[in-house]
């Protein structure tokens, strides 16, 4: 295999990694009531949601909050955690993909908002649901070489305004069944925002150790979800199964330079569905009551759902325990990053 799609970190660490909860809890109950009439008229039955995705809430930021600001708030939590002078942060990658211009970056409100040095190295990442994994292997990167001490990644996601305007849509009287299945997965999303501090180990002995993953893509599939703020179209079946099919083709290739297959303590898995999860973890033949779930109770939160689910977590998991990340986005793309605790 190309020998760019293998990362291995000498001298990095994660520090700290914090979540922030959006307050307003959203019930697949309260939408399925949005989309009564709809599913009368066209012959589906409420509960699809909770039922098929497994997904019984999801949560919103109240009105006027922006991406960045909740990127802005987990980035704080995350540096108060740590004890780290923010002046002493060298980069801070911003990896929400939702976002309410195209320029400036994300990242420069959420470098302002935490008032970090101008030399502080500040820029978005955008790579779907992978976003986060990918700011953190960037960084990694900068701390083996010397370039920063410490690094920052944020991010912030909000589904209220999507699947407002989507239910809007498909309360239209035109709406169709399959208007409902090409915008079901806009309907799993969720908003949430987390951080994390990494940082150079031989400083920080402590640190949670960065071992380093693999990458692999088949954007021959890059057209089965296109999203924007107002709409998600998905082709959700033949995305899990792409997506399924990448990740297994991943993990057989990776026994070469990683040893994941006799097993490790936890798998933080990206947070998109019941029906998925069990799928994967089918798939690779890894345990499933090592894969912790937070979707039924927030949805799909993007690029954020890893951090969220990892921090929600980590107080469970032990010293010394192997931890492997494993999220797949749209594109498609997917990686997986060791973190040994």
């Amino acid at each position: 295999m190309a020998a760019n799609s293998v990362m291995t970190h000498r001298n990095v660490g994660v520090l700290t990694i914090a979540a922030v909860e959006a307050p307003e809890i959203v019930t697949s109950a309260w939408i399925d009531e949005q989309l009564a009439e709809t599913y009368e008229r066209t012959g589906l039955s409420a509960g699809i949601l909770a039922d098929l995705a497994g997904i019984e809430a999801r949560r919103w930021w109240p009105e006027g909050v922006t991406f960045d600001q909740s990127a802005a708030r987990a980035g704080r939590a995350a540096l108060d955690q740590s004890g780290i002078d923010p002046d002493k942060i060298g980069m801070l990658i911003s990896t929400s993909v939702c976002k309410d211009h195209l320029e400036p970056s994300v990242a420069c409100a959420v470098h302002n908002e935490l008032a970090l040095a101008s030399s502080c190295l500040n820029f978005d990442v955008g790579n779907a649901c992978l976003g986060f994994i990918n700011g953190m292997q960037i960084a990694a990167a900068a701390i083996d070489a010397g370039s920063i001490d410490y690094a920052l990644i944020v991010d912030g996601e909000g589904s209220r305004y999507t699947q407002q305007t989507t239910i809007e849509r498909l309360q239209r009287p035109d709406a169709t069944a399959n208007d409902v299945f090409a915008e079901f997965a806009s309907l799993t999303l969720g908003s949430g925002a987390a951080a994390a501090v990494l940082c150079r180990l031989d400083r920080h002995p402590d640190a949670h150790r960065l071992v380093g993953g693999i990458a692999r893509s088949a954007t021959q599939h890059n057209e089965l979800c296109i999203g924007d703020l107002d709409r998600m179209r998905t082709d959700s079946h033949g995305l899990m199964i792409a997506g399924l099919d990448l990740a297994e083709a991943a993990w057989k290739h990776s026994g070469h330079d990683f040893d994941w297959e006799v097993g490790m303590d936890h798998y933080i898995v990206h947070q998109v569905s019941q029906r998925h999860t069990n799928l994967l973890c089918e798939r690779l033949g890894i345990d499933p009551d090592r894969c912790p779930r937070t979707f039924p109770d927030y949805g799909n939160v993007g690029p954020a759902a890893i951090p969220i689910t990892l921090a929600s977590f980590q107080d469970q998991i032990e010293v010394g325990e192997r931890v492997l990340c494993m999220g797949i986005g749209s594109g498609l793309n997917t990686s997986f990053t060791e973190i040994v605790w």
